[in-house]
Order: structure tokens, then C-alpha cells, then sequence
């Protein structure tokens, strides 16, 4: 058995499973694997969520110690988001999640290539280089 903050769990399978109980967190946790980023950039970046469950489940992964909260004493304030190194361990499985998504995709369905979702970090890095420098 396992406990955390007096619940408890079978296994870690059934832990993981109620830490990212919906695609949000998944997302969010991709997406600051690329790097930092302020509130209004996630929620960029992630169109299809709204500003109060982004912000809702921001919480919910700094509560769990997966994303940091950095506020800077600054006018207007500034708070930026990171994953911790516990958040940033997820990395090979959410690559592992894309690669066997993308397989799927290719062997029961089709795709038009727009999903930024499924480039690898560093694919998704250096299109955004690019995408920077011809602004």
C-alpha cells in the first residue's frame, strides 16, 4: 500500500492515475517541458482550456509538487510557471505517450501534420526558433 496526504492507493499505477486524472494536466506539464512560461503564454499555447480550469489545474500540479510557482516583486506583478525536477522526470513518459499516439494515429487514422503536440521537444523547440526569427 501506498499513502500520500492520508489517501491511500493499491498501487502506483492507481497514484499516477488520480495525479493526472484528465488531459489538462498532461498538457500543461508538456508544454512547460519546453520551458517557463508566464500564465498568459500557457493558456496560449493551449487555446482549448479555459483561464479558470488553466488556472485551477495549475494549482492542483503545484499542490502535488510538479509545477513551481515563481512570483516577482515587480510592478505589474510577474509569476511564472516550471516544472520541478519531480515535473520534469515525466519527460520520457510523455515522449513515449506522443510516440505511441502518433503510431496510433498512423496505423488507425490520419493526420494533417498541424499538431505541434506530436513534435518531439526538440523538434517543437526548433520550430519555434524559426518561427521567432522571421518576426
Amino acid at each position: 500500500m501506498y499513502f500520500i496526504n492520508d489517501k491511500e492507493y493499491k498501487c502506483s499505477v492507481e497514484l499516477t492515475l488520480d495525479i493526472f486524472n484528465d488531459k489538462w494536466k498532461l498538457l500543461i506539464i508538456w508544454d512547460l517541458l519546453k520551458n517557463e512560461k508566464r500564465f498568459k503564454d500557457l493558456n496560449a499555447s493551449i487555446p482549448q482550456i479555459t483561464q479558470k480550469t488553466l488556472s485551477m489545474k495549475l494549482k492542483e500540479l503545484e499542490s502535488k509538487h510538479i509545477v513551481h510557482r515563481e512570483v516577482f516583486a515587480q510592478v505589474p506583478p510577474k509569476v511564472v510557471y516550471s516544472l520541478t525536477p519531480v515535473g520534469r522526470k515525466l519527460k520520457s513518459v510523455l515522449e513515449a505517450m506522443s510516440d505511441w499516439g502518433m503510431e496510433y494515429v498512423n496505423k488507425h487514422g490520419k493526420s494533417d501534420g498541424n499538431f505541434t503536440c506530436n513534435l518531439t521537444l526538440k523538434e517543437h523547440t526548433e520550430q519555434t526558433k524559426k518561427k521567432t526569427s522571421k518576426k
